[in-house]
């Protein structure tokens, strides 16, 4: 149902033409055989999931807590607005906890009541003003699963005690708070929570990206670069292969897809280990 209602939308076929028909024809073929018989995994690697970047944040992050060890992971996003995304987040979650058993707790940070004042230039006040993209609360409260919760209020001040009482490590994040100001505020308090709060490699969506007054002077890229020049131990950058393994390769969402690196993550200071020793095997001997 949800999938048609998107159809009626004249940048849906857009994107049907650019991500999918410009890609060889015996792909689509076989997209259609997995659309219809094929296995939750199978559908995320084919982009068969409604908003896929969120299916294959999802279902890496359980990958990569249950090799780990971890059964449960947080989930945040930054700027419900209609909270489309959420519910989206929501059902996913559901999925992929059936195929991996790793359970999720996802939050929704958000002010209540739309955007606030851009500060400055750098938060593209050409595409983005006070007041765009108002919630309802209340409607959207009574339909939220029992895992899934609002945070509301300022992102500066509801962030920092939302990390320190968190159980569950961040799993994933998908940041859509449009401005530069905003974003900061995150990435500041993700530089001062300890490592224990993500994963050692945690996927980030980033949405506000794309528009041509996106640059790297402003907006989300701005935050990222500065986060990077900041914090020795913490880094932030696309992961280099992700379109080269994916099987559609003009999918635009893989452009948003970045990694938060926790280098100072307990994991990542063993420098010992009682693992079983790797051995390669060479064909000549």
């Amino acid at each position: 149902m949800i999938f048609l209602k998107k159809l009626k939308n004249k940048y849906i076929w857009e994107r049907i033409f650019v991500e999918r028909l410009t890609e060889p024809l015996h792909l689509n073929l076989v997209s259609l055989f997995i659309f219809l018989f094929g296995s939750f995994r199978s559908k995320v690697a084919f982009d068969l999931i409604i908003r896929n970047q969120h299916a294959y944040c999802l279902l890496k992050a359980a990958d990569l807590a249950k090799a780990k060890g971890v059964m449960r992971l947080a989930v945040i996003e930054f700027g419900v607005a209609a909270g489309t995304g959420l519910m989206n987040l929501a059902k996913i979650a559901s999925r992929v906890t059936s195929v991996t058993d790793v359970e999720f707790e996802i939050y929704g940070f958000d002010t209540g009541k739309g955007m606030p004042p851009p500060v400055d230039y750098r938060d593209h006040p050409e595409l983005y003003q006070e007041g765009d993209f108002v919630m309802n609360r209340d409607a959207l409260e009574k339909i939220l699963p029992p895992n899934v919760k609002l945070v509301i209020g300022e992102v500066s001040e509801t962030l920092p005690p939302f990390l320190e009482s968190l159980q569950a490590p961040l799993g994933f994040v998908s940041m859509d708070l449009d401005y530069y100001s905003s974003t900061k505020s995150v990435l500041d308090c993700f530089a001062q929570a300890g490592p224990e709060k993500f994963l050692p490699c945690m996927p980030v969506y980033f949405d506000d990206l794309q528009d041509d007054a996106h640059n790297s002077f402003c907006g989300e890229l701005l935050a990222i670069g500065e986060f990077n020049q900041n914090n020795p131990l913490r880094k932030i950058e696309r992961p280099r292969f992700l379109r080269l393994r994916r099987i559609f390769k003009n999918a635009r969402w893989v452009e948003h897809i970045f990694t938060l690196h926790v280098l100072d993550h307990p994991v990542r200071q063993m420098l010992t280990s009682d693992r079983k020793k790797i051995h390669l095997e060479n064909p000549y001997l």
